[in-house]
């Protein structure tokens, strides 16, 4: 995956504690589903196979690893938030919250058109 300037950007301007996070989110992305595209789009990274399958965006006090079309994704622990037609989240507040195993699968499900 070709890394983005602008998502390089995004994650150095991230709040401190976040900026592991982003990287590590990224990093598992690119493992993941190594034929994604990574974008800046609407202010923060998306990633694209054959269409946008997931996002990241940092708040004030989590980073949110975002899932679109989520009906797809299997989510045996009830990870997954929010209310949106088609996109669902999961709140990360901390390093110890990234589950790479199950993120992993969930990416790569997600990727899957």
């Amino acid at each position: 995956m070709t890394k983005n300037k602008e998502v390089d950007a995004y994650i150095a301007d991230a709040v401190e504690e976040q900026k592991e996070i982003l990287a590590t989110l990224r990093a598992l992305i690119e493992k993941s589903v190594p034929n994604a595209t990574e974008h800046f789009k609407w202010s923060q990274p998306v990633y694209e196979t054959e269409k946008g399958f997931c996002y990241l965006k940092s708040t004030k006090k989590y980073v949110n690893l975002g899932f679109m079309n989520f009906e797809k994704i299997a989510d045996p622990e009830n990870l997954l938030e929010g209310t949106g037609k088609s996109m669902r989240h999961i709140k990360i507040q901390k390093m110890e919250d990234v589950q790479e195993e199950v993120f992993g699968e969930m990416l790569r499900q997600g990727a899957e058109f």
